[in-house]
């Protein structure tokens, strides 16, 4: 529903906060504009007097360093509250109030949202230099690039030199701000987003390093039970508090320990490819949307419905027109939200845990005879939690009714034969036949299931009303 720029695509940030000295050093910090920090580094680092093709290679190094430092949140997931230092034993120089060479300046104004990275990925590349003469290192020679520009190098060609031909500079980066550099709520079970898609597919990673972290399976920005498992066991792992709630220490450590697992602040990165930061959520829900989630949104209300009045019951037809905006609005005044009709992320969050609480306070007889609410998350081959198992006997009992409708047994665990039975209904029903059980197919299923259950409970000489084929 939002869209965090950290760990997404790489943007340039309007402000960059530096420590002036070493991480552990108690130093005050400087926050300043971004082309401000640059032109103040490679006036520190590099020589007005040297030739053009040297100084832009060094400026498009000095700029990706400090981008990584950024996109990783290499400090701020230590626990530290600055973006960078100006100790050159960790990052690079910065001298408060120094003056700027005007040739410096000019081509930082001229480049400062560009940045290198590897080709086929998409992180600001970890653009390790030294001055090559008094320190030496395996990345880019400061006074090397002189030599080299001296004999017509181009500053590309470069940079190639020093970091590998596999090496391109990305122009036009969009400026940001950083204040969202964390999804603003706390993710939780019931979550969606391209938050918990991250979330996902870094958890998936660091568990090629630690076995103990189940895979999560699909990656889809749904936080369910697969989810849940992930982030305890990620927690148990690294001495959090195992709550499966992903707050600011949670998400935090899950991108430090990501970018050490992958090495994204090393000259040998393994790199971030386009898939893994690849967005599911767009845009947030508003008055003329349409799709899966509209018609996950006004499920959700409509449940809300049976047990506030405040809150209008509405057609649950996946537009989100003028009724399905006053119920939000109405949600959004009854949990103390600001009232705009626009579901973001905040009130998302409010109307599914609202809706989970309903269902987790109701008592187990309640069921009884009955079926169950959607579990707020969709269901699809490879899940192993109890919600499939309800689907199972509901799917066993149409099926005594649809005879071509494949019997799964009720195991749990989403299979083939759970799979085409859903596809089945899906494809008789007039349902997208996609095998994932959303809300609709959710509904539909549960309604063909009453329907049959209810005529079975007849009196032996009552017809339950026939055989409920689909004409």
């Amino acid at each position: 529903m939002n869209d965090a720029p950290s760990l997404n695509l790489p943007f340039i940030p309007e402000t960059i906060t530096v420590h002036l000295g070493a991480p552990t050093e108690d130093a005050g910090n400087i926050t300043v504009d971004f082309p401000s920090y640059i032109k103040n580094s490679a006036s520190s680092e590099i020589y007005p007097t040297w030739p053009d093709s040297s100084l832009r290679a060094n400026i498009y190094a000095i700029i990706s360093f400090a981008l990584n430092r950024v996109y990783t949140q290499y400090y701020p997931s230590r626990g530290y509250d600055f973006d960078i230092t100006n100790s050159t034993a960790f990052d690079q120089s910065f001298v408060p109030g120094r003056d700027i060479f005007e040739n410096i300046g000019e081509i930082v104004d001229e480049i400062f949202n560009s940045y290198v990275r590897r080709v086929g990925t998409v992180e600001p590349y970890f653009t390790q230099y030294c001055n090559g003469t008094t320190v030496t290192c395996g990345g880019l020679s400061q006074w090397g690039t002189v030599e080299l520009a001296n004999q017509g190098y181009s500053p590309i060609e470069i940079l190639r030199y020093y970091y590998g031909d596999n090496i391109e500079i990305v122009v036009d980066v969009p400026v940001m701000g950083t204040e969202d550099l964390t999804p603003g709520v706390i993710l939780r079970f019931g979550s969606t987003g391209n938050e918990v898609t991250q979330i996902q597919m870094r958890l998936n990673r660091i568990s090629k390093n630690y076995p103990a972290i189940p895979k999560i399976s699909p990656v889809d920005g749904i936080f369910a039970e697969e989810t849940d498992a992930a982030v305890r066991a990620f927690q148990s792992i690294f001495n959090l508090t195992v709550d499966g709630l992903v707050g600011n220490a949670t998400w935090y450590a899950i991108q430090r320990v990501y970018a050490a697992v992958k090495r994204l602040n090393d000259l040998a990165s393994e790199g971030l490819t386009p898939e893994e930061v690849t967005n599911l959520f767009t845009q947030t829900l508003m008055e003329g949307s349409r799709g899966r989630g509209v018609y996950e949104l006004q499920y959700f209300l409509n449940f809300i419905a049976n047990y506030n009045a405040s809150v209008p019951y509405i057609e649950t037809d996946g537009i989100f027109g003028p009724k399905t905006r006053a119920a939000v609005e109405a949600a959004q005044a009854l949990y103390g939200l600001p009232v705009t009709g626009v579901v973001d992320v905040e009130t998302w969050d409010y109307i599914y845990r609202a809706y989970r609480g309903i269902i987790e306070s109701l008592p187990s007889d309640y069921f009884d005879g009955v079926t169950r609410p959607y579990p707020g998350y969709p269901l699809r081959i490879g899940m192993r939690v109890e919600p499939v198992r309800y689907l199972q006997e509901y799917l066993r009992l149409i099926a005594t009714v649809y005879p071509d409708i494949p019997s799964p047994e009720v195991t749990g665990t989403f299979d083939t034969t759970t799979r085409d039975a859903v596809e089945d209904i899906q494809a008789r029903f007039g349902l997208d036949v996609t095998g994932v059980v959303s809300s609709a197919t959710w509904n539909t299923i549960a309604s063909l299931y009453r329907d049959i259950y209810d005529g079975a409970q007849a009196s032996g000489t009552q017809s339950p009303g026939g055989t409920l084929y689909n004409s």
